[in-house]
């Protein structure tokens, strides 16, 4: 893949984050229905529906034949499956439906099933983060870079909760708990998009969460990268996107991160 390439996909990406951003932007506040898609916090609202669509739209005129995996419309397959882009078109529903200006678009695009290109973008505080192989990751244009941080007990973390996480004793919340006692915090912001972002440009220095989707994290994988930083599975082998599991560091923290994961004692522990 020529790098003159992964540039056009990535201004063609671009053009569809703020096209949908700006819907994002221009609806805030006037919100007519908030639906609940299964379980308890799992919304949508007709913002999501109209920010994909317009994403779609500019996807396909320039890629009729590229495959898509987009959050509310799931897996639309073409002839071309080498490449497939996967979409979210507001990450941080929740967060929007309740006023709380944290939410993101992603659009990343994964060539042969490995992430190469990602758009970002942040239409509250107008943020609009790039990335593509080899070709460096930017905020607003800028080259970005990962922090320094070379240990947990000065790391700075980020983190999240799944829609499932009632249901399930595997719901992140000892592990939560167990890396803001090493730590000097874990901060939850509800975008694992924003999360990843966070990382590449070295506002915090690392991000795990279980139960995300591929279009949660596919464009963030490759800012993070590109940034400088890792990305893997917990125990530091590599990353599946179906998995959905995913650790993202500044690449200095990262063994100490995966190590933690491993060994947080179960909560049913804590007091003993």
């Amino acid at each position: 893949m020529q790098s003159e390439d992964l540039a056009i996909f990535l201004d063609i990406a671009t053009e569809a984050a703020l096209s949908a951003g700006g819907i994002i932007e221009e609806s805030w506040g006037k919100l007519h229905k908030v639906i609940q898609k299964g379980r308890i916090g799992d919304l949508v609202t007709e913002v999501d529906t109209q920010a994909e669509v317009a994403i779609l739209e500019i996807i396909q005129r320039h890629f009729p034949d590229h495959s898509i995996l987009a959050e509310e419309s799931g897996q639309i397959d073409k002839n071309n499956r080498k490449y497939l882009w996967a979409i979210d078109p507001l990450d941080g529903t929740t967060n929007y439906a309740h006023g709380y200006p944290v939410a993101a678009v992603s659009i990343g695009l994964l060539i042969e099933g490995i992430p190469k290109v990602g758009v970002v973008y942040n239409p509250f505080r107008r943020e609009l983060f790039r990335g593509a192989t080899d070709l460096g990751a930017t905020c607003n244009r800028r080259p970005i870079q990962v922090s320094s941080t070379a240990t947990l007990a000065e790391s700075l973390l980020v983190s999240g909760f799944a829609y499932d996480r009632r249901e399930t004793s595997d719901n992140n919340y000892a592990e939560f708990c167990y890396l803001t006692h090493l730590t000097q915090g874990v901060r939850r912001s509800g975008s694992a998009a924003l999360d990843l972002t966070d990382v590449a440009c070295g506002r915090v220095d690392g991000y795990w969460e279980r139960g995300i989707r591929p279009w949660d994290i596919a464009a963030g994988i490759v800012i993070v990268e590109e940034a400088g930083g890792k990305v893997s599975a917990y125990d530091q082998k590599p990353l599946s996107l179906e998995s959905g599991r995913i650790l993202a560091t500044n690449g200095h923290v990262h063994p100490f991160l995966s190590q933690a994961l491993i060994e947080t004692p179960p909560l049913s522990q804590w007091e003993s």
